[in-house]
């Protein structure tokens, strides 16, 4: 029987999106050294795919910060750069605590109507966590920039957002794994659950607390990643079993 558009356009969308997770997963373990020119034709032959995949696949993945098109019109591996994580890490804290603070500072309350809503979605992921997934990213940035928005300065939570766009690429690898999927989620809880109670003091602490510790996790991670990358420096990637 001769499938339908339909079906022929989403069997495509699901091998576009097997062929980008595979290719992520590859690159965030350090499969790939710095030096490797991930070649469209190289990199279908690998994953046993046709080219096309896996031109969208990079251009999400440049997009992500994954990987770079450089000089030569190839695309590599990006190198995570832990150098400048600390720095800007220190800004996305003081953004979120000037959020939080400011409130302290006023009235003392934050705008429910965007709290609870983000409570009642957190909870949701409490009762049915996702697995893995370096893409549990942008679920753990909307929570940080809607407590900032509840704030009532909607220019913290643009820097905020900005800020955020450029460390993504390597807080993905907090999401590697399911006890960081779950500490997250009840650590956000906690935090959007003291805001909503009037407890901003308890919440500034754990809100501070939660961001240092996902900082370390994260640059453990990347340093990983880093090390097989450069161990993996002149050997050729494994091709799927």
């Amino acid at each position: 029987m001769t499938s339908s558009p339909t079906t022929r356009t989403s069997g495509a969308g699901n091998l576009r999106e097997q062929v980008y997770v595979a290719l992520r997963q590859r690159l965030m373990s350090g499969e790939f050294s710095f030096r490797d020119r991930l070649g469209e034709e190289r990199v279908a032959g690998l994953l046993g795919v046709s080219r096309t995949p896996v031109r969208e696949a990079l251009t999400r993945l440049a997009g992500d910060g994954l990987v770079e098109k450089r000089p030569d019109g190839g695309y590599y591996p990006a190198e995570p750069d832990l150098a400048g994580l600390r720095d800007l890490y220190e800004i996305r804290v003081t953004l979120e605590l000037r959020g939080l603070q400011r409130a302290l500072e006023s009235d003392g309350t934050h705008d429910p109507a965007l709290l609870e809503p983000l409570r009642d979605e957190w909870l949701a992921l409490r009762r049915d966590p996702p697995p893995p997934d370096p893409a549990f990213v942008a679920l753990d940035e909307n929570f940080h920039i809607t407590l900032s928005r509840a704030a009532g300065n909607s220019e913290l939570a643009n820097m905020l957002a900005a800020v955020n766009a450029r460390i993504r690429a390597v807080r993905m690898y907090d999401f590697l794994t399911a006890d960081r999927i779950t500490l997250t989620i009840s650590q956000h809880l906690d935090i959007v659950e003291k805001v909503l109670g009037g407890e901003v003091e308890a919440g500034v602490l754990a809100l501070r607390g939660h961001v240092g510790e996902s900082m370390e996790i994260v640059e453990k991670r990347a340093a990983r990643a880093i090390t097989q990358m450069v161990l993996n420096r002149g050997r050729a990637p494994r091709s799927p079993a």
